[in-house]
């Protein structure tokens, strides 16, 4: 096993050891400052961070406005005060050692404001800015205005040369490093783009290659390439480090520093990582963001695919097409659909699926009262935690916040889920993000016996590479 030897990012010398960042809450100060005391680069989540009241505890986010432009004005006020509350604590912990790194979603409501209420209110405790979930060109504009160091997330060189010639080649000093999320392999939010095949994963090593090929080009030889989705063991890249074909190369964790001591998940999301076998994470293109994302099969899960399978094309009217009437609603109004569609939608409101919801692509889903009241419920208390939400139709661009399109049933209130689950919420009734190689918890003989590492202990078993 090569020596792995600390490299140059951001202006000093780390480990290139870099914690991901993983919202709502999960990512926080304990984790972040514990990874960084060992002497990585820790990274809190400043999407809709957790803040404390005078005793410590947490303070619940509750939504008291009448309309949704009010309840986002609350959300960002708390992402701020949580952003900072987590800066404070993360440079606390970290004593001195490391780099601690804020992560925020280009795609979150209100993510210019947090990210600049979070920076000013903690002013010298953050010395880089990730970010991804979309194409920050303005992160380098915000990174100059705090002079801390940017890293965008980017899942491809295409992407990446784009934010270049656009906006980041005026703010290259600040450029910290580019960190390439494997869009098969990280968990969380993914960049597969129109053209790749989410069935039909690709080796990272060509295209972290082309990415390095592109930075050379722009002038970029030293900006270390952070590889993130799939690293486990650093043995199994031995490749990757000191190569001269890839330049300087760090590795982000994700998913392992869920299982730590400082990690804020509950004691039976740990068990359960213990526990997940191969192939337990899927890959699912139902996020209100519009980006596929890797979770945890679970319950909740499995009722949004069987709600996309509950599903067929309507018209208002008659059509060539669309001759066979049903009637919908407690008014029983008549919709057409094709007749070999009719049977089915006839069989799911029989099972008790009497609720036809319709979509944005002229379709009906068929749920239960229970479900449709729920989600009516969440698309009305939405509070724009998304600068764009399929789920709700909330933006937070344009006169009436609205996207003009209709709210699709099919997908769900991701702050909802994620606030519960971070908080001690059902497992199986919420989205559980994990990265795919989660199921090697249960193999690695580290967390034998129910072992659970510290964040720094854990950064100490990786410079092992194994």
């Amino acid at each position: 096993m090569k020596a792995i030897n600390p490299i140059r990012m951001g202006g000093v010398e780390v480990l290139p050891l870099v914690e991901g960042g993983k919202g709502v809450a999960v990512s926080n100060g304990a984790t972040c400052g514990g990874w960084a005391s060992g002497g990585g680069v820790g990274t809190f989540s400043a999407v809709n961070a957790d803040s404390y009241d005078a005793d410590g505890n947490v303070i619940r986010q509750i939504y008291h406005g009448r309309t949704r432009r009010e309840r986002h004005e609350e959300l960002v006020a708390y992402g701020i005060a949580g952003g900072i509350a987590q800066a404070r604590e993360a440079h606390e912990r970290a004593g001195g050692q490391g780099r601690i790194h804020m992560n925020i979603l280009w795609e979150m409501g209100g993510a210019e404001r947090v990210a600049r209420g979070v920076l000013e209110g903690a002013k010298g405790l953050v010395h880089g800015v990730t970010c991804g979930a979309g194409m920050p060109y303005r992160l380098a504009d915000l990174a100059r205005e705090y002079n801390v160091h940017y890293y965008p997330i980017i899942s491809s060189a295409r992407a990446f040369a784009a934010l270049w010639k656009r906006s980041y080649n005026k703010q290259r000093e600040l450029l910290g490093g580019v960190v390439y999320e494997d869009p098969w392999l990280a968990g969380g939010h993914n960049g597969l783009s129109n053209s790749e095949d989410p069935k039909r994963p690709e080796d990272p090593y060509p295209r972290v290659l082309k990415l390095r090929q592109t930075m050379r080009e722009f002038g970029l030889h030293d900006v270390p390439i952070i590889m993130a989705g799939g690293v486990w063991w650093l043995e199994e890249w031995e490749h990757w480090i000191d190569s001269e074909e890839l330049g300087p190369v760090a590795f982000q964790f994700g998913t392992r520093p869920l299982l730590t001591q400082e990690s804020p998940i509950s004691e039976e999301w740990k068990t359960r990582l213990l526990q997940l076998k191969e192939g337990d994470v899927l890959l699912q293109p139902f996020s209100p963001t519009g980006f596929y994302s890797s979770a945890v099969r679970t319950e909740f899960l499995n009722e949004l695919e069987a709600r996309s399978e509950r599903q067929v094309p309507f018209t208002t009217e008659p059509t060539e097409a669309h001759t066979a009437p049903l009637g919908i609603g407690p008014r029983k109004r008549l919709v057409y659909l094709k007749p070999d569609d009719l049977p089915r939608a006839e069989g799911y409101i029989a099972s008790g699926f009497t609720e036809a919801l319709r979509t944005p692509d002229d379709t009906l889903v068929f749920e239960t009262p229970a479900a449709a009241r729920e989600i009516l419920n969440d698309q009305t208390d939405c509070m724009g935690c998304l600068s764009h939400c399929r789920f709700s139709n909330w933006t937070q661009n344009g006169p009436d916040y609205s996207t003009g399109k209709k709210a699709d049933p099919r997908s769900f209130c991701i702050q909802k889920t994620l606030q519960d689950i971070a908080h001690g919420g059902r497992l199986e009734r919420n989205l559980m993000f994990s990265g795919h190689n989660a199921y090697r918890f249960g193999t690695d003989p580290f967390y034998s016996n129910g072992f659970v590492p510290t964040a720094k202990q854990l950064v100490e078993r990786i410079m092992t590479g194994r």
